[in-house]
């Protein structure tokens, strides 16, 4: 037994795996700095943008930002033509991300200050928000490529989840921070335009630092040879047909998106400063101290993230997620259970309760991790399971298809929250975080916070049972692709 520990996994499963040095997959996963810092300032903030910068009503902004989202889905599988087509002498990944980034900086400066406050309406808040998506999504569509990138190996993949799921919460945890408690008191504890403005800056410069580590990290990856398919189709151009070839054919990648938008729907409804004004401002009653509440509750989770990405390793992303989705709804029906039975603003007051809300913050925060590092992993097993099944290497095709499906389905996410708030009286504006505490707002917020992510766990479960993309079937997908691609040498030379 000794001795088969001390194999390499090459050696066990009989195929030679591509791997990354550690320093490569620490920079990549700081993508967060760019995708997530953008990514929270305007999930929370971008509501708050339309309705105090260009004068749009609250029941109107969450049609407009629904509307956006699906603008948002049909420009990935298009963009997926760019990724195929774009080949320079720096290279294909870092161009993308250069060209992304101007493109969202300008789109998101224009929404948050230099467009706001203007008069320019519905119009103006709609080509702003447009041109953000467009630069958006080609970093967003390129980033998710670069795990299958990087290595096949099934024990580092779960590695590269590590590092990038501990950032994509890090990175949120401490701009909350940041946004919530430096900035946001300079401002009377009230969103207004020079509150954007500020958030605005700080975020577009924290992004151009988390484009150049990605870029730096890549590089070494970034050449011609790793983005060809294998046999007849290695140097086929991308097609139309081969979308829907993709939506069609690929039935874990079908799996996927049921599961992961499903989740979308939950997780964007819970994570908008609606919801977080209505927890933290409004039921706790003091929305600094509950910002550092639930960020002394998420740093212990990252070691979840480890965890589940061990076990991951050793059985396989698809059981992991399916395992770790368990534990989440377990962990969503106890935090229900006890906002019920306190009042929520003794969480605000050193005591019982307060050490309560952020051991259950640690809880289900960690198992979400060890959900989201699996879920890495397994849209890089679907790409390499496209390339064994196709021939065609089209990582840009397979995230984009699951985007544009994903993201038409997840549109509903803002809807859901300012329809939900409407119910309850906010009509024509937003919370605030000096509103009172009502027996509306509190069901509301537990729906939105807890409720729909239980409802998106479930759909995790069920469509994880129509997929067979396991640790098993994976070593036979590689060893395939490596047979294929030793057989397209010997041709070649």
């Amino acid at each position: 037994m000794a001795k088969h520990q001390d194999l390499t996994q090459s050696q066990i499963d009989g195929v030679q795996y591509r791997r990354a040095k550690l320093w490569q997959i620490i920079l990549i996963a700081f993508n967060a700095l760019n995708g997530m810092a953008v990514y929270i300032l305007f999930n929370n903030y971008v509501g708050y943008a339309a309705n105090l910068g260009f004068g749009i009503a609250t029941l109107a902004v969450g049609g407009l930002l629904a509307f956006g989202r699906i603008f948002d889905a049909v420009t990935d599988p298009l963009l997926a033509f760019l990724y195929d087509r774009v080949n320079t002498p720096f290279g294909k990944i870092r161009p993308l991300l250069a060209m992304g980034w101007l493109i969202q900086s300008a789109g998101l400066l224009l929404v948050f200050w230099l467009g706001a406050g203007k008069g320019m309406g519905v119009v103006g808040f709609i080509l702003f928000y447009f041109l953000y998506f467009i630069g958006y999504t080609i970093i967003n569509m390129t980033a998710q490529t670069l795990p299958a990138l990087l290595t096949n190996d099934p024990k580092q993949r779960p590695t590269v989840g590590v590092w990038q799921t501990a950032l994509n919460y890090v990175v949120p945890m401490i701009l909350t921070i940041v946004l919530n408690n430096v900035i946001l008191p300079r401002y009377g504890n009230e969103y207004t335009l020079g509150f954007l403005k500020t958030s605005a800056l700080v975020v577009v410069a924290i992004s151009f630092a988390g484009m150049v580590l990605v870029a730096i990290g890549i590089s070494a990856f970034d050449k011609p040879e790793n983005f060809k398919g294998i046999g007849k189709k290695a140097d086929e151009r991308l097609k139309l047909k081969d979308m829907i070839d993709v939506l069609a054919h690929n039935k874990p990648l079908q799996c996927y998106i049921v599961s992961a938008a499903s989740d979308k729907i939950a997780q964007q409804a819970a994570a908008t400063g609606i919801v977080a004004t209505m927890l933290s401002g409004i039921l706790i009653g003091n929305m600094q101290l509950a910002t550092i509440l639930s960020v002394i509750g998420m740093f212990p989770s990252i070691i979840f993230a480890v965890i589940g990405a061990k076990y991951a390793g050793r059985h396989g992303n698809k059981e992991a997620i399916v395992r770790w989705t368990l534990y989440c709804i377990g962990a969503g029906l106890v935090s229900i259970l006890f906002f019920v039975v306190i009042d929520p603003k003794t969480i605000a007051h050193m005591g019982v309760t307060m050490i309560l809300y952020i051991l259950l913050t640690l809880l289900l925060n960690g198992c979400m991790m060890c959900v989201t590092t699996a879920n890495t992993g397994f849209m890089a097993d679907i790409i390499d399971f496209e390339l064994d099944r196709s021939g065609k290497y089209i990582p840009a095709v397979i995230t984009g298809t699951y985007s544009l499906v994903d993201k038409i389905v997840s549109s509903v996410s803002s809807v859901i929250a300012t329809g939900a708030v409407a119910l309850i009286g906010y009509t024509a504006s937003l919370p605030q975080p000096n509103d009172p505490a009502t027996t509306g707002v509190f069901w509301v917020t537990m729906f939105l916070k807890y409720g729909l992510a239980i409802l998106g766990w479930l759909c995790t479960l069920l469509a994880m049972r129509f997929c067979k993309l396991d640790k098993a079937q994976m070593v036979d997908v590689q060893k395939r692709i490596a047979e294929k691609k030793a057989e397209t040498a010997a041709q070649e030379n």
